[in-house]
């Protein structure tokens, strides 16, 4: 086997050939030998003319391929741009958009936007462990830019000053260390404060702005405000960490993907998280653990523009 690549010209060269693509997805897949996905028997046959296993066990549907049980299930498209696509978006600090995907690796554009929120998905992780220590939290709002609308379009969808018409987005940043983000409903009491006992130790040092909606965190967390009136930092107190993370995930989602749907907004913030979470490793140890969020996962056409389900689902 080749040496796994560490660039993106190597990525392309490594998995041109699909027994590169094989053994680097099994090695991952299935660490303690190949098992079926339907019924975990490792009694399988490889079939080598055509690129497949053969369960024994003598079930329905008894031959399977890397991309069965996975977010690239029932997909034409090859290994080869998957995974040259998948390394563009967990190693592209302000993302890469369908429009470039579809020019860079020779699919329509619409196949290369079902193939990017399909990768998105998978890069969405469970909540883990909950966020302790020092703990930035901040609300931001995600919308066009008025200044930047034709005035007809500007007269249409703006109809309030600040954040009316626009998504509001809740962040909590452990200093030092992950960062988890989601889409509110509003910037009251009752939407920000669930949120963070949800995904904040009891106990840790929280850090906000005066927003009215955080007060009485303090009698579960230790509390400290700054007045961004008065100051941005006044010793530990402040929320710069979370701010810089806004600044990151707005000039994706203005400069690269230019207009995103409230109702795809989540899997960006995945996306942007999972880059940011993992910002300390190289591009070969994020990409391999992106793949290794592939399994177990299903997004179909349907459920991504709404039709049927819940985009949420897993499989």
């Amino acid at each position: 086997m080749e040496q796994e690549p560490t660039t993106l010209q190597e990525a392309i060269l490594y998995f041109s050939k699909p027994a590169n693509c094989r053994e680097y997805l099994v090695a991952r897949r299935w660490p303690n030998g190949v098992e079926c996905p339907r019924c975990g028997s490792q009694d399988v046959l490889f079939l080598e003319k055509y690129n497949r296993w053969h369960c024994r066990q003598g079930h329905d549907a008894p031959q399977f391929t890397l991309k069965t049980g996975t977010v690239m299930e029932d997909s034409p498209i090859g290994l080869d741009k998957w995974l040259t696509a998948m390394w563009q978006i967990v190693n592209s600090k302000n993302g890469i958009s369908s429009c470039e995907v579809h020019r860079a690796i020779g699919i329509t554009q619409k196949s290369a936007w079902f193939l990017d929120h399909r990768i998105r998905f998978a890069l969405g992780m469970d909540s883990g462990e909950k966020l302790s220590g020092e703990v930035e939290v901040d609300e931001s709002f995600i919308g066009g830019k008025a200044r930047n609308m034709h005035k007809a379009k500007r007269e249409r969808v703006i109809t309030g000053t600040g954040g009316k018409d626009k998504v509001i987005v809740m962040g909590m940043m452990e200093r030092g260390g992950k960062v988890r983000v989601s889409v509110t409903g509003t910037r009251r009491k009752k939407d920000l404060q669930p949120l963070i006992r949800e995904h904040v130790e009891a106990g840790a040092a929280i850090f906000s702005d005066e927003l009215k909606s955080y007060d009485g965190l303090q009698t579960d967390y230790q509390h400290a405000v700054i007045n961004h009136a008065v100051e941005y930092v006044n010793g530990k107190i402040h929320t710069n960490g979370m701010e810089n993370f806004w600044s990151l995930l707005k000039r994706g989602l203005h400069g690269t993907y230019i207009s995103v749907e409230p109702f795809h907004l989540f899997r960006y913030l995945d996306e942007q998280c999972f880059r940011f979470n993992n910002r300390t490793m190289t591009d070969g140890e994020r990409f391999s653990l992106a793949v290794g969020g592939i399994v177990g996962k299903r997004l179909t056409f349907d459920q991504l523009i709404g039709k049927t389900g819940d985009p949420r689902q897993t499989c």
